[in-house]
C-alpha cells in the first residue's frame, strides 16, 4: 500500500520545477530564445577548465578501483583532509580530516545535520522566506519546521526569532547568501544571531545548533562583506554544495564541516556516516569528491551574476517594483503588482516571463527571478518586464 504522506505530497510539487517543466515544454514550441526562463537555479556558466582537465586526466590515469569503487562511508580520507586544509586557510578554523563529511550537495549534508542533531519531534527554526525544500527535509527527519519572520530588507528578524525558541528546539537553520531574497545577512545581523544563540543554549543547558547552509558562499556582489558563520558560533554545522561555485549541481557533491570546538565534534561525522546506512545515502560519487578535492578555492566566472543582477534590478526599480537590491546568489525578490502572486505570475506568461510565485517560499505577494542564465537572454527579456507592468497600468 502506498503510504497516504506520499500520495499527499503529490498535490504539493515543488512550484520551481512545474515552472521550469512549463518552460521546457514552451521552448520546445517557440523557440528556447524566445521564453524567458527565470524559475531554475541552474548555474549557466561553466565549471573551471580546471575541474574538466582533472576529470579527464583522472578517466586516463588513475587506478579503476580507486575511480570507481566504492569510497569510504565518510568520503574519501584525502577528499576530507584537503577539505578541512581549505578551510581552515580560509576562515581561521583549526579543521581537521574528522571534522568533514561528504555529502550529495548541500541537500544532502542537511538531511544529515538534521538527524546528527536533533531527535523526532524536536523543532528547527528557520527564516521566512526560504527555500522551499526545507519542509520536506524537516518532516523527512520527523521534525517541526517553524518560520521566524525577516526584516523589509529580508535580514534576519532576531525579536522574532527569539520568541520562537522554547525547550522543543534544537536548531536554526539559516541560509545566507539567501535562496529566495538574495540577500546576505550583515555582519550585526550574524553576531546578534550568535550571541543570541550563545544565550539560549546557556539558558537551556545544551547548545542550540547553527546549521548554515552555504551554497551561494562565494557568490558575493561588490561591496558586500559576509562573515563565516563558524567563525562566530562553535557549535556550527556548515552545510557546503559545490553546485553553484563550481557549476556543478549535476555532479551533487558537497560536505558537511563541524565546526572545531562544536558540541559532539568528535562523534558526529561518524554518526552521520551511521546516518547513511538509514536513508540509502552511502556517499557521493568517488571521482567527483577526487575531482574537486584539486580545484578547492576555485570558482567558475561568477562575474556574469553581478552583472544580469543589475541588468535586472535597475529595470524593476525603473518600472516601480518594490525590491531590495542582491547583496549575492543568483536570485532577485521583487514584490508582485498584486497580492496574488500565483496570479501574477501566471500573467507573465503571457509574454514567455516564466517567473516562481513567492506563496511555497513562505510568503505572500512576491516572486523569485532565478537569473542564472546568459546575460543576452536577460536583456531580451526586458522588453516583456515592460509589457507586463505595463498592462497593470492599463488594466489589460
Amino acid at each position: 500500500m502506498i503510504p497516504q504522506h506520499y500520495k499527499e505530497m503529490l498535490s504539493h510539487k515543488s512550484v520551481i520545477r512545474q515552472v521550469s517543466e512549463y518552460g521546457a515544454a514552451r521552448a520546445a514550441e517557440i523557440g528556447a530564445e524566445n521564453v524567458f526562463d527565470y524559475s531554475l537555479g541552474n548555474p549557466s556558466v561553466p565549471a573551471p577548465a580546471e575541474f574538466t582537465a582533472e576529470m579527464r586526466r583522472l578517466l586516463a590515469e588513475a587506478e579503476p578501483v580507486a575511480l570507481h569503487g566504492y569510497s569510504p562511508s565518510l568520503g574519501i580520507s584525502s577528499v576530507r583532509a584537503a577539505v578541512a586544509e581549505s578551510l581552515k586557510d580560509r576562515f581561521g578554523l583549526p579543521y581537521e580530516t574528522r571534522h568533514i563529511f561528504m555529502t550529495s550537495g548541500a541537500a544532502g549534508a542537511i538531511a544529515h545535520a538534521f538527524r546528527a542533531v536533533c531527535e523526532p519531534g524536536d523543532e528547527v527554526v528557520t527564516f521566512a522566506p526560504c527555500f522551499p525544500e526545507y519542509g520536506p527535509y524537516a518532516a523527512g527527519a520527523g521534525l517541526r519546521l517553524r518560520y521566524a519572520a525577516c526584516l523589509p530588507d529580508f535580514q534576519p528578524d532576531l525579536a522574532s526569532l527569539e520568541a520562537l525558541i522554547t525547550e522543543k528546539t534544537a536548531a536554526v537553520l539559516i541560509n545566507t547568501p539567501n535562496n529566495p531574497t538574495g540577500a546576505v545577512y550583515s555582519p550585526k545581523s550574524m553576531q546578534g544571531l550568535a550571541d543570541l544563540l550563545r544565550e539560549k543554549s546557556a539558558r537551556l543547558g545544551r547548545p542550540v545548533y547553527l546549521i548554515s547552509d552555504e551554497p551561494y558562499r562565494e557568490i558575493l556582489f561588490e561591496g558586500v562583506s559576509a562573515p563565516y558563520t563558524a567563525c562566530l558560533y562553535k557549535d556550527t554545522l556548515t552545510c557546503y554544495s559545490f553546485s553553484k561555485s563550481l557549476s556543478l549541481p549535476g555532479e551533487r557533491i558537497g560536505y558537511l564541516a563541524i565546526c572545531p570546538g562544536c558540541e559532539g565534534e568528535d562523534i558526529l561525522a561518524d554518526v552521520c556516516g551511521q546516518i547513511s546506512r538509514g536513508t540509502g545515502h552511502n556517499c557521493p560519487p568517488s571521482m567527483i569528491q577526487l575531482a574537486v578535492a584539486k580545484v578547492l578555492g576555485k570558482t567558475a566566472d561568477l562575474s556574469v551574476y553581478e552583472t544580469n543582477m543589475r541588468l535586472l534590478y535597475d529595470e524593476l526599480a525603473a518600472l516601480g517594483f518594490t525590491c531590495p537590491r542582491p547583496g549575492g546568489t543568483f536570485y532577485i525578490f521583487p514584490k508582485a503588482l498584486e497580492e496574488d502572486a500565483a496570479a501574477f505570475c501566471e500573467r507573465a506568461k503571457r509574454y514567455d516571463l516564466l517567473l516562481v510565485p513567492s506563496d511555497s517560499f513562505g510568503c505572500k505577494g512576491y516572486f523569485r527571478m532565478a537569473y542564472c542564465t546568459d546575460t543576452g537572454k536577460v536583456r531580451r527579456s526586458l522588453p516583456a518586464l515592460r509589457a507586463l507592468a505595463q498592462s497593470y497600468k492599463t488594466g489589460r
